[in-house]
């Protein structure tokens, strides 16, 4: 059952055309990557989604019907540009919007509790905003944009600004909201975060999609043309082979593009002839960058961005 409909959308501002003709569906329950480099398109169609701003053509559905009178309480919005209350204190600031979407008091004082312990930020809760790092904010931010069991929720970049430790906590706490029921609809820039955690994805470029579909039938219809070698010896052999299209050297082992799959076998005999100590030769999926950048130079628009 879909969740969300999203038929032949565009968004004019101005001259400026930010979204041009898309339509996907997002299944209830599924992890869907809305993807792209900045300025693509990507939160302006969330905007629309979310009725924030009215499309200029197309129509958008929430499970087969106009969005109705609660639609913003059944969704859980993290924008991009993080914002709160500064000098406000952290549970006061969460008490807040709580009750702007539909909780409580009496409930939303338990969850801010339960979500503040999750966070490890218990302690923090009586101190102002204006005293937490960046890191903490973008948390409780977080726990806003959740508290209140949102149907689906919407993360716009968010794992941007977090260190490593606090991008595997949103993560696990992402997949366990999922495996809770909410559907996600998760936007950014970065490729590889996407590829981890989406089932299906839309990839857009300047307010076109480029490829939309579930993610593993993507990677296959792109065929297996990456290997990936770890090596001891001269880069430039494997560089400067006409079997390979091209090569990102990362030190300890490159990545590298066939001119085609079949490649593969010719390219090891090789490098093995010309005496490269390989201790690995795996032939790879493309990855999500590498389908991104391929279909975007394929329509002739720019992928430096990615």
């Amino acid at each position: 059952m879909n969740l969300v409909q999203v038929e032949n959308i565009s968004k004019h501002f101005g001259d400026f055309k930010a979204v041009d003709n898309i339509s996907f569906n997002i299944e209830k329950g599924a992890v869907y990557g809305l993807l792209g480099p900045n300025g693509a398109g990507k939160t302006t169609t969330i905007r629309m989604i979310m009725d924030i701003i009215a499309p200029d053509s197309g129509t958008i559905a929430f499970s087969g019907n106009r969005p109705s009178a609660d639609f913003a309480d059944r969704i859980g919005y993290l924008p991009e540009e993080r914002g709160l209350y500064r000098k406000m204190k952290v549970g006061d600031v969460i008490l807040f919007m709580a009750e702007l979407r539909g909780m409580n008091r009496v409930d939303a004082f338990d969850e801010i509790d339960r979500w503040l312990q999750k966070m490890d930020l218990a302690e923090w809760k009586n101190r102002k905003i204006e005293e937490l790092s960046k890191g903490m904010a973008q948390k409780i931010q977080f726990i806003t944009t959740v508290i209140h069991k949102p149907e689906l929720i919407i993360l716009d970049e968010p794992f941007s600004g977090l260190d490593p430790i606090n991008m595997t906590l949103l993560k696990d706490l992402m997949l366990e909201l999922n495996a809770d029921g909410a559907t996600i609809i998760f936007s950014t820039h970065i490729m590889e975060q996407a590829e981890r955690l989406c089932e299906r994805i839309c990839l857009v470029n300047a307010g076109k999609i480029v490829v939309e579909g579930d993610l593993k039938e993507i990677k296959k219809s792109f065929g297996k043309g990456s290997v990936e070698i770890e090596y001891s010896g001269n880069v430039d052999l494997i560089k400067n082979s006409r079997f390979v299209v091209s090569c990102n050297d990362f030190g300890q082992y490159v990545e590298v593009k066939l001119r085609a799959p079949e490649h593969y076998n010719a390219l090891l005999r090789e490098l093995v002839e010309a005496s490269v100590d390989i201790t690995r030769f795996e032939l790879m999926e493309p990855t999500l960058h590498e389908i991104f950048v391929q279909s975007v130079q394929g329509e002739g628009g720019r992928a430096d961005a990615a």
